[in-house]
């Protein structure tokens, strides 16, 4: 009985899946009639009516559903904003969508943004699984970042920066999540030598470069804090004159000499100084640090130091001075030929030992040369050794003075 049952069951279900292939077989081959007689079939007519009916809607509204490509650049409005989604409406069918990954590489960059905002992004899908276009906002929001520094620095704006870190060439600092960088030379006076007072605050600067590639941004404190100083310098060079004597600060250090600010008296027609002052930035080249050979500007002077300078150069294109600390005092060589006449005999003090030879020193700026082929066979020189040397050629034009070593025993070779 259980038997005549269960295949009773099976026919019935069998019958069921014949009859329901047969009525999609008919659908089917209706359909295909239809097409073939240019009648379609009742439900195919309301979807293509309705079809008509978007078409005509959107041809009626002047809308037209857009179309994305990977990489392309899209604006478009925040509408959501939270540290795990960003939603932007791009025009699309659905909003685009920032991924996780995203938002946390973009990290700082969000710093501000708030929901209504308009931004730029660019489209890294068009469509994920969800039917989301992905789009990424770090390039885009980068970009827009260093456009606005480009028009700070070419309208002048002051603008507000954090100071975070002090080094040897200046202040690290951060702007809108962008590091940039104040160097040593670009502090005012106030602040020579005391970048310090300045860190985790905020403080006005200008721009002065931008180079997005190199990624350098480069600001000046000066310029806010000196403006009005700065602004008269063109005025006051017209009233600075080779070999005057002025005062300034050291305001920066390099290997090729050393910056100062100098104050500059700004005269009237008649040259009477009216009692304001400009501020002058001036370049000493290591040359012309002093009469002596300096070998690192940083052994002698630091940032702050007030110093005393003598005008050589004035470059009124480029508002700069060129200026000498040594030419403040006397020239040791221009008495040298009659103090250290050929054939004289001098008591010296080892200053240099290379291989081409030894640097004596006999007084501050007048040093000789004792070349490797005049030393004496087996004598050795160590820094600090006096030695007793002669003079065997002197020319005081190119300051230079070649020097044979008095001997006081008969060399080894000739005993």
């Amino acid at each position: 009985m259980a038997t005549k049952k269960t295949a009773a069951v099976k026919v019935a279900k069998t019958s069921k899946i014949s009859k329901e292939v047969t009525a999609k077989s008919r659908q089917s081959r209706g359909s295909a009639i239809a097409k073939q007689s240019g009648k379609v079939p009742k439900k195919e007519k309301v979807v293509v009516q309705a079809g008509k009916a978007m078409e005509e809607l959107l041809a009626r509204t002047g809308h037209t559903i857009k179309v994305f490509k990977r990489g392309q650049e899209v604006e478009g409005v925040i509408t959501l904003l939270s540290g795990k989604v960003v939603m932007v409406d791009i025009g699309a069918k659905t909003e685009g969508i920032v991924s996780d990954k995203d938002i946390k590489e973009t990290g700082d960059l969000l710093t501000g943004l708030k929901v209504g905002d308009i931004i730029k992004a660019f489209v890294k899908y068009p469509e994920n699984d969800q039917g989301q276009i992905v789009l990424s906002l770090k390039k885009a929001l980068e970009d827009s970042k260093w456009a606005m520094f480009e028009s700070w620095l070419s309208s002048e704006k002051e603008v507000e920066v954090f100071g975070i870190e002090v080094n040897k060439g200046g202040m690290i600092v951060k702007v809108d999540s962008i590091r940039g960088f104040v160097p040593t030379s670009q502090f005012g006076e106030q602040y020579l030598g005391k970048m310090s007072q300045l860190l985790n605050k905020s403080f006005k600067v200008k721009v002065i470069e931008v180079d997005k590639d190199q990624n350098r941004l480069i600001f000046s404190e000066k310029l806010v804090s000196e403006a009005e100083g700065l602004a008269k310098k063109d005025e006051a060079l017209t009233h600075v004159a080779v070999g005057d004597a002025l005062e300034g600060t050291v305001s920066g250090i390099m290997p090729f000499g050393v910056f100062v600010t100098v104050t500059v008296p700004v005269k009237d027609v008649s040259g009477k100084v009216i009692g304001d002052t400009a501020k002058v930035e001036g370049l000493v080249h290591i040359s012309e640090i002093s009469w002596e050979k300096v070998a690192d500007p940083n052994e002698m002077f630091k940032v702050g130091q007030e110093v005393k300078v003598q005008v050589i150069g004035v470059d009124k294109d480029a508002g700069k001075l060129n200026l000498s600390i040594k030419r403040l005092s006397d020239d040791p060589w221009v008495n040298v030929e009659s103090k250290y006449a050929v054939g004289t005999s001098h008591n010296g003090k080892v200053i240099r030992i290379a291989p081409y030879g030894v640097l004596v020193n006999f007084e501050r700026g007048i040093d000789g040369l004792i070349h490797v082929s005049k030393q004496p066979q087996g004598k050795e020189f160590g820094m600090g050794d006096e030695v007793d040397v002669y003079v065997e050629m002197l020319d005081g034009k190119t300051r230079r003075m070649s020097l044979g070593v008095v001997l006081t025993e008969v060399p080894v070779g000739y005993r």
